[in-house]
């Protein structure tokens, strides 16, 4: 079994982005801005925030936090997004999901500018991505294919299972497995007899949320395992939706969690606010 190494990759991928960008600051004036906006304290929330504004002024970016309390109106939300749209030294946008209970994310998502929309979840980009001409995409199923790309795995031909339907990973990483040649089938915690579907699978992608629910008999002899889930166990350890130790004698390339696919995130998302930026030379 190989360990597919997303912590590896994308510090390589974050060392090859500072180049890039130090060459677009010099050569054309532009630094890439990323603008996070945060609304509420959800722990979580808070440190994925700090991880990414930590790489993003690693990698030679203007990263700015808009911290807000969690009682923010609708309104102003979509005023400051409105306002950020506006801004050209603005090239991404990312509001930090979830929001509190009075703010539709929906609202949220489609009032951000498609161009800067980051994380891709706009309307406009979701229906780019399903008609094979994608402009900003998701960037968790994104790492995920650069991964298979890093370790010459071709998912062309082959059967992929994706277990999870959500529109942040389960829904866009199908399409590009689609896109990809491979034959996709979307599985959820609803699909009937679900290991067994899971055991057909050559490339095998578990975006579930539930700690430890993948094990042996989900995994056929010599597939491919991305396991997303980041979940905590009863002693606080962080833990994927697979189980790592049970599975790996019979997985053939396995992610690991923590160092896997999250690390891939971070990188892809920085990636796609270098090409924002990039874009706007033209």
């Amino acid at each position: 079994m190989q360990v597919l190494n997303g912590k590896e990759l994308a510090l390589k991928k974050r060392a090859v982005l500072a180049e890039k960008t130090a060459a677009l600051i010099k050569e054309q004036g532009i630094r890439p801005c990323l603008v996070v906006v945060l609304v509420g304290e959800n722990p979580a929330s808070q440190v994925y925030v700090r991880n990414k504004e930590k790489a993003a002024v690693e990698a030679g970016f203007e990263s700015r936090i808009l911290r807000y309390p969690a009682d923010l109106s609708e309104d102003k939300l979509l005023s400051l997004l409105d306002e950020l749209n506006q801004d050209t030294s603005v090239h991404g946008i990312l509001v930090q999901l979830p929001l509190p209970a009075q703010i539709r994310e929906d609202l949220v998502l489609e009032a951000i500018d498609p161009a800067k929309d980051v994380d891709g979840f706009h309307p406009f980009n979701v229906g780019r991505l399903w008609t094979g001409d994608p402009l900003r995409v998701p960037s968790t199923p994104a790492g995920i294919m650069a991964l298979l790309e890093e370790y010459g795995i071709n998912p062309a031909g082959k059967k992929a299972v994706v277990i999870g339907r959500s529109n942040i990973v389960g829904k866009p990483m199908a399409e590009m497995l689609l896109a990809a040649d491979a034959t996709v089938t979307i599985a959820h915690s609803k699909t009937e007899n679900l290991a067994q579907l899971a055991s057909d699978a050559d490339i095998l992608v578990v975006a579930i949320g539930r700690g430890h629910f993948v094990g042996p008999d989900f995994v056929k002899e010599g597939a491919v395992v991305i396991d997303v889930g980041m979940n905590r166990n009863d002693e606080g350890k962080l833990i994927g939706d697979v189980d790592f130790e049970a599975v790996k004698n019979k997985a053939a390339f396995l992610t690991p969690v923590p160092g896997g696919v999250g690390p891939m995130t971070i990188a892809m998302l920085l990636e796609q606010t270098f090409q924002a930026a990039a874009d706007t030379k033209d």
